[in-house]
């Protein structure tokens, strides 16, 4: 269920919040967070990027064109140093890299409300990034939620209209952090279907590479069209399988996320799937790639979570096959075709 956030002010004590990550959305984010408080505590691993940011005001790796007003942040290099100062943590990693990180976790989590920004598994456990938090770190299912589009982190640097859906059990929590998050230029809808959101968020960047091998191979924008149709329904399919919830698939979180990962020029996991149309190794377009494609893993979680739940998924098999058994990409996308409608 969803809601637009028409969020009335409150006289409660404004919690403090702290973002993990040094990444564009983690930028974007510490962006979004600056319009509507004095401070943010900000953790990412590089020191020379933060002493960048205390001289020059900006990530020099990413979003460069976003400029902080330093005296709102407190950077810092150490997790627990912003575990430890924030009420709500928002984390903005690459899954790939979520137990490295909390690894170095000293102090407990149990008592803070975390939401993930994170679209993807962790690969270690094969967990949803809400699962995760859950069983290894004892987060209560309502202290956690998720921040998701369809919103790019380009377009809020360039403070282009954009719209975030949060989702958490405990609907205050949603409503603070909506609260927190949107501006002029932010729009936010709460909801409560935490987990149809999170694996929506990881299951469209499979899509989006699939989109992008498409492109790759010379497909036009008609198999475009027939490839988004069948995935927003291959997507309803596998989400039924794992959460059944009422929902509508057609929402902002679930189809609008799809798509804007599925055609923006700024969706690196089309990227990623371009490459590998245009005859890329995986690794090759890694390599070239300087950012984390999501999709990547998630094509391998999502493959491995449906070999037990038996949902009908040509696309993300045909992803996989391509990814992680080597096939051709052109014969694949040539049986793929046949099998969509």
């Amino acid at each position: 269920m969803y809601f637009w956030c028409g969020i009335k002010q409150t006289m409660e004590k404004t919690p403090t919040f702290g973002v993990i990550g040094g990444g564009s959305w983690a930028t974007a984010i510490v962006k979004m967070l600056s319009e509507n408080l004095d401070e943010i505590n900000w953790y990412m691993r590089s020191k020379t990027a933060i002493t960048h940011i205390k001289t020059h005001y900006h990530n020099p790796n990413y979003l460069s064109s976003v400029e902080f007003n330093v005296k709102q942040l407190h950077l810092s290099n150490d997790i627990n140093e912003v575990v430890k100062n924030s009420d709500y943590l928002i984390f903005a990693i690459p899954s790939a890299f979520v137990k490295s990180e909390l690894d170095k976790l000293k102090l407990s989590l149990k008592d803070k409300v975390i939401f993930s920004a994170i679209k993807g598994i962790v690969p270690e456990t094969s967990l949803i990034v809400g699962e995760h938090f859950n069983k290894e770190y004892g987060v209560p299912d309502e202290n956690f939620g998720v921040i998701t589009g369809p919103c790019h982190a380009e377009e809020v640097a360039l403070e282009r209209l954009s719209y975030l859906t949060i989702a958490c059990q405990d609907e205050v929590k949603a409503n603070i952090m909506a609260r927190h998050l949107q501006s002029d230029y932010i729009t936010c809808k709460t909801s409560d279907d935490v987990t149809g959101t999170e694996y929506a968020a990881m299951l469209k960047n499979i899509y989006a590479i699939a989109a992008g091998i498409a492109h790759g191979l010379g497909y036009g924008d008609n198999f475009q069209s027939v490839i988004m149709s069948n995935a927003i329904r291959e997507m309803k399919k596998f989400i039924k399988k794992v959460h059944k919830m009422k929902r509508n698939i057609n929402d902002s979180a679930y189809l609008g996320d799809l798509l804007v990962t599925g055609y923006s020029v700024f969706s690196r996991n089309r990227m990623f799937g371009n490459m590998i149309g245009k005859g890329y190794t995986v690794k090759s377009a890694q390599m070239e790639m300087s950012m984390v494609a999501e999709g990547y893993y998630a094509t391998e979680s999502a493959y491995k979570i449906n070999k037990e739940k038996g949902a009908k998924t040509p696309i993300i098999n045909a992803v996989y096959a391509i990814l992680y058994e080597g096939k051709n990409p052109k014969k694949v996308f040539k049986k793929l075709a046949e099998k969509l409608d």
